[in-house]
């Protein structure tokens, strides 16, 4: 049996705030390793998509990522709907990840207020000790996001800022949105070929 077989599905949210070339290819990344995704986009991840990397709908998202792989293994939820399967602790996942991950949203999952499915996915996610992984990318921060921050963390969650290195001596964007989608991987545990780790060894 795969990996990605043997796995129950990763949900995989994207929010409102900077940073659609990391949730678009963590997707990728997810896809051609045909994870299992439960895949939930907000309101304000639309319009995030569509004014970043040039998605404007579900459709283009789709062929981003790779048609048919894309249907063999991601199911879709609307965010609206807070009665979907990544709203039951009952339906089983491998964690969760929120790329990118708006300050909004981090305030919501600190204060368990489940406005959306996206929020109460996390929710679920923390409740029932399963990885919560949020990419936040937001500058300067103030000192309620550092409270916030710090409370998703005291929770369980890691917190994984769209923040990249340099000691990989990136050449282009995509160097550096694949340092960070590298990270989200490992704390995934899904095997993955991007970049090299320190001391030089290829993965």
């Amino acid at each position: 049996m795969t990996q990605a077989a043997a796995r129950h599905p990763i949900v995989l949210a994207i929010t409102g705030a900077s940073g659609a070339p990391y949730a678009v290819r963590l997707l990728q990344q997810l896809v051609e390793r045909q994870m299992p995704t439960w895949l939930i986009v907000s309101s304000h991840g639309f319009r995030l998509l569509a004014t970043e990397s040039d998605i404007p709908d579900l459709h283009t998202l789709r062929a981003h990522a790779g048609a048919d792989a894309f249907d063999a293994c991601v199911t879709v939820f609307d965010d609206n709907d807070r009665g979907a399967a990544p709203a039951s602790g009952s339906a089983r996942s491998s964690g969760m990840v929120v790329c990118p991950c708006s300050m909004g949203t981090v305030s919501a999952i600190a204060h368990g207020t489940s406005r959306s499915l996206v929020e109460r996915a996390a929710d679920v996610a923390l409740k029932e000790r399963r990885k919560l992984i949020l990419v936040p990318r937001e500058t300067p921060l103030s000192l309620i996001h550092l409270e916030n921050l710090t409370q998703v963390t005291r929770a369980g969650a890691t917190v994984i800022p769209a923040a990249p290195g340099f000691y990989h001596k990136p050449a282009s964007i995509d160097d550096l949105v694949d340092f960070i989608v590298a990270r989200v991987l490992d704390h995934l545990e899904v095997e993955h070929t991007l970049g090299k780790r320190w001391g030089g060894e290829g993965e």
